[in-house]
């Protein structure tokens, strides 16, 4: 499975993106799809999620401001960033949790190469 994101780049704090995140290969279906980011010097964190039921987790730090959605059909997770602040600066990776085929229990996961996130002050 590979995934391909797009829409990184350099924005004035107050800006917006809007990340994507493509997922092709051997997928039956998508079961958690999110994105995670990583400044220099710190850990990978959760940004948000969203499962195949819809459900979504946000990190305190983003609510209000990002807004996580999926496209099923495309196996497609896309991140609108809005309000950007300086301490968003990151890379930011997808994540897919997703099965094989439909008899397989086996839940594999995958990750993108990420794309940087830069906001200037």
């Amino acid at each position: 499975v590979q995934l391909v994101e797009s829409g990184g780049g350099l924005v004035q704090a107050g800006g917006s993106l809007r990340l994507s995140c493509a997922a092709s290969g051997s997928i039956f279906s998508i079961d958690v799809a999110g994105w995670y980011r990583q400044a220099p010097g710190k850990q990978r964190e959760l940004v948000a999620d969203i499962n195949s039921g819809g459900s979504i987790n946000y990190a305190d730090s983003v609510k209000g401001r990002f807004t996580i959605s999926r496209d099923n059909a495309k196996n497609t997770v896309y991140l609108q960033m809005n309000t950007l602040k300086p301490e968003d600066t990151a890379v930011y990776y997808c994540n897919v949790k997703y099965y094989r085929n439909s008899y397989e229990a086996t839940r594999y996961d995958s990750w993108g190469q990420g794309t940087q996130v830069t906001v200037s002050s």
